[in-house]
C-alpha cells in the first residue's frame, strides 16, 4: 500500500512523507524492545507512543513508515525529528486495534519475525 492509501484507510494525516514508501506488512507495538525484537525492516510501525524514541527505535530497525494511534496532535519535534531522519508519519484519531482491523482488511500482512 502506499502512504496515501493507508493515510486513507485509517482516516488519518500524513505528517511527513516519503512518497517512494510501498508498504506490505506492519507490526504493532507500544514496547519498543519488542519492536527491536521482533521487527523487519521495511516494515511499518502502528504504535501508541507519541516520542522520539519511535523515531530513533524505526531508524535502528530500518523501518520507513511509522503510524500513530489515538491522536493526531502529535508534538512538532517528533515531526520535526522523523522529517530529518527520511521517516514517514502518519498519525491517526482511531484505536490501535481499529487500526490494525482496517489495514489487515485492506491486505496489509504481519510482520514475519517471530519470537523464539
Amino acid at each position: 500500500m502506499t502512504v496515501e492509501e493507508i493515510r486513507e484507510a485509517v482516516e488519518g494525516v500524513i505528517l511527513c512523507d516519503d512518497n517512494s514508501v510501498n508498504i506490505e506488512r506492519a507490526m504493532a507495538s507500544d514496547l519498543m524492545s519488542d519492536v527491536l525484537a521482533f521487527a523487519e525492516p521495511g516494515i511499518m510501525l502502528i504504535t501508541g507512543l507519541h516520542s522520539p524514541q519511535v523515531i530513533r527505535t524505526a531508524l535502528v530497525v530500518g523501518i520507513p513508515v511509522v503510524l500513530m494511534v489515538r491522536k493526531i496532535d502529535v508534538p512538532e519535534s517528533v515531526i520535526e525529528f522523523a522529517k530529518e531522519s527520511g521517516v514517514t508519519l502518519i498519525a491517526t484519531k482511531l484505536s490501535m486495534f481499529e487500526t490494525c482491523g482496517r489495514l489487515y482488511m485492506k491486505g496489509i500482512k504481519p510482520a514475519r519475525r517471530e519470537a523464539g
